[in-house]
């Protein structure tokens, strides 16, 4: 279950899992207001979808450059509730309950949802979560593929974080954050890239539940 963790802990950011009450202490300086009106544009935007799917890739890189693995996935979110799929593993929540599965181990762990603001769900990645853990600047903007992308690039407060650099790149015609950059201490980097993105799907309430009867043989390991 560890990689299964590691894994998600990334996707959703990555950032988002470490909210935290810290505040910029003195001499470390002040965060952009114009980087800042970009990152809020993007919480706006995502508090007007009702329900969202997306897929994603993810490669991870040495502090060589050396590509030590590349994974695809899938996440849908709709309100509270979410679903993480990605290369055998598997992230439910019904937004009350949360199931880990483990497709080679056929183990599915169950918990119950925190919701306190050192939670970690998908959902704080699109919004304010930028607010009291980061100090963030604009960066130039950079074209793929005929797109124009806002760069924002984040330092977290709190030095003791295993990651000292976190760049997002935001769609400047839609305000989603289309790509990520994770820059940890130890060299390594863990670079997402959105491949596609519904902000309308029509999701059904049944999705975001682990159902014991669609996989037959799984252990359930319950940790309520």
């Amino acid at each position: 279950m560890l990689l299964t963790r590691r894994l998600f802990f990334l996707v959703v950011l990555l950032i988002s899992s470490y909210q935290s009450n810290a505040q910029a202490p003195k001499g470390m300086g002040k965060s952009d207001p114009e980087a800042k009106k970009v990152l809020d544009a993007v919480s706006a935007k995502f508090k007007t979808f009702k329900a969202i799917k997306a897929s994603f890739a993810l490669k991870i890189e040495n502090a060589a450059g050396k590509v030590q693995g590349v994974k695809s996935g899938n996440v849908m979110m709709k309100g509270m509730k979410y679903r993480v799929s990605i290369t055998g593993q598997e992230i439910f929540c019904d937004g009350t309950t949360v199931w880990t599965y483990d497709v080679s181990a056929k183990e599915v762990q169950v918990s119950s949802l925190d919701n306190g603001s050192g939670s970690i769900t998908p959902q704080k990645l699109f919004t304010n979560f930028y607010d009291k853990d980061f100090l963030f600047v604009l960066g130039q903007d950079i074209k793929k593929a005929g797109k124009t992308y806002k760069v924002v690039e984040l330092t977290p407060i709190d030095k003791t974080k295993p990651f000292f650099k976190v760049v997002l790149d935001v769609d400047k015609t839609t305000n989603i954050i289309m790509a990520t950059r994770v820059f940890e201490k130890n060299g390594n980097r863990y670079l997402y890239a959105i491949n596609s993105i519904n902000t309308t799907a029509n999701i059904t309430d049944d999705t975001f539940s682990f159902n014991p009867k669609k996989y037959p043989g799984v252990e359930v390991i319950d940790l309520r």
